[in-house]
């Protein structure tokens, strides 16, 4: 009986020791992302880094001098922070160009013309000196190419009219059910003999400002390529209304931009050497190229200067992480990626062992969660943690798609994660004129800051 009462008394005090540690622990975390919360808000400097990427340097177009710009003062701020290293990795980007603004009108008579909002679409070839002047044709989708065949398409401009799917809430999704339209609509119209398209903006509002972004060609050659351009959403529900009256509408469209040879920018990289286990490296990151069209503040000025506070709230808080925390703003994530893929390549190459890497890249807006992904262990693991972070209103945490930028480090063990803010005013300002600076909250993008420092602490902490 004796044996008996001391294995049971061994047992409680056990528990206790065991559960007082957990409650020690979890205080100890809270009261840490209570501080990063707290300094983000009060002291952060993420806003006033992203003033100035958006209204003294501008959009951020690889290749272009503006990007460069912004690899300067970028690594300047984080010289600034005090970190134990800042480097610049080059990267060979594209480089095009717009060239002078767009130009189009759509003729339901001869004489009788109304001027429409477009811009060309990234990597677009120019039209002919004078334009293209041709009958138009709507579709809603590639998929209906093949059903109207050549007849009906040779010699015409084919005008894609999906738009985003209105009934999903996560809007990417929405998003990603019609960007081919944009990517490869040009490449497979052409196999039609269509001379053009016009596609419409992916945007969920009603607007006037025609939204750009990456297309490609894929293996086509230069000969057969035709041109690409957005249209505005107002233009473009004001085109088909004038195509039901009248199907045999003209359309003109000018654009003159132009590709060149590839050019040298950077990957900007700063990191805070780890305590413990420096050889171990959790990546946090966004991208610093924008399009031309706007200054790029929601994508991803945004995510830069958030990825950059990360390191500025470890040193503000006095936290000494014990993994390596790495900075990498990515070069041409919109017209190439090729800034993640040339980090992939020199890590693998220099044997490099990353067990994290976050990225921002979804906007500055109110932050909602993370989507995860990992293994099911490891996604159930940082479950555990999403009690840290509901007095936050950090709420969803989903297995899903973490960031384009990040996607090329991808092996087994490897746990990537994406800040996701609330999406639904994102679309509004996506590759558009109004993707400026007076769009983003500071208190949202701090939160998101903040968010995104407290996510990587619990990483660094416990590991997977």
């Amino acid at each position: 009986m004796k044996n008996n009462y001391k294995v049971n008394s061994k047992l409680a005090l056990l528990f206790v020791i065991a559960f007082t540690y957990v409650g020690s622990s979890q205080n100890t975390n809270q009261e840490q992302i209570k501080k990063l919360y707290d300094v983000a808000l009060t002291e952060g400097a993420g806003y006033n880094w992203l003033n100035y990427l958006s209204n003294q340097i501008g959009g951020r177009l690889s290749g272009s001098i503006q990007a460069q710009q912004a690899v300067n003062y970028t690594k300047s701020q984080l010289d600034s922070l005090g970190v134990d290293k800042v480097w610049l990795q080059p990267v060979m980007v594209p480089k095009w160009v717009r060239g002078t603004p767009e130009f189009a009108y759509y003729e339901t008579s001869p004489g009788a013309t109304t001027n429409v909002a477009i811009c060309a679409l990234g990597g677009s070839v120019p039209t002919p000196q004078q334009g293209i002047k041709a009958n138009i044709i709507e579709v809603d989708g590639i998929e209906q190419l093949a059903i109207l065949g050549k007849d009906k398409i040779s010699g015409k401009i084919v005008f894609f009219n999906k738009p985003m799917d209105a009934t999903q809430i996560d809007t990417f999704t929405a998003y990603s059910n019609c960007v081919d339209q944009r990517y490869a609509g040009a490449e497979e119209a052409s196999k039609y003999g269509a001379l053009g398209v016009i596609v419409r903006s992916l945007n969920l509002r009603l607007d006037d400002y025609p939204h750009t972004g990456s297309m490609g060609y894929g293996e086509q050659p230069e000969s057969e390529r035709i041109p690409a351009a957005a249209i505005s959403t107002n233009g473009a529900e004001l085109l088909s209304t004038s195509l039901k009256l009248n199907p045999n509408i003209n359309f003109y469209f000018k654009q003159n931009c132009k590709q060149f040879s590839d050019v040298e920018s950077f990957n900007v990289i700063a990191e805070i050497r780890g305590t413990q286990n420096p050889e171990e490296v959790i990546v946090v990151g966004g991208h610093l190229d924008s399009w031309d069209l706007g200054d790029g503040s929601h994508d991803d000025g945004a995510g830069c200067v958030q990825s950059m506070e990360v390191l500025n709230l470890f040193k503000k808080t006095g936290y000494k992480p014990k993994h390596t925390i790495r900075v990498v703003l990515f070069m041409n994530e919109e017209n190439g990626l090729r800034g993640g893929n040339k980090y992939a390549e020199v890590a693998n190459a220099n044997n490099e062992k990353h067990i994290f890497a976050l990225e921002s890249d979804s906007g500055g807006f109110t932050p909602r969660g993370f989507t995860i992904d990992s293994s099911d262990k490891n996604f159930e693991k940082i479950l555990t943690w999403k009690n840290l972070f509901e007095p936050y209103l950090i709420h969803s945490f989903e297995k899903g798609f973490s960031g384009a930028d990040i996607g090329p480090l991808k092996q087994e063990g490897l746990v990537l994660a994406g800040l996701r803010p609330d999406s639904q005013r994102y679309f509004d300002h996506h590759h558009a004129e109004n993707d400026t600076f007076e769009h983003v909250n500071r208190r949202e993008l701090q939160l998101g800051a903040a968010s995104m420092a407290s996510l990587v602490y619990l990483v660094d902490k416990y590991g997977f």
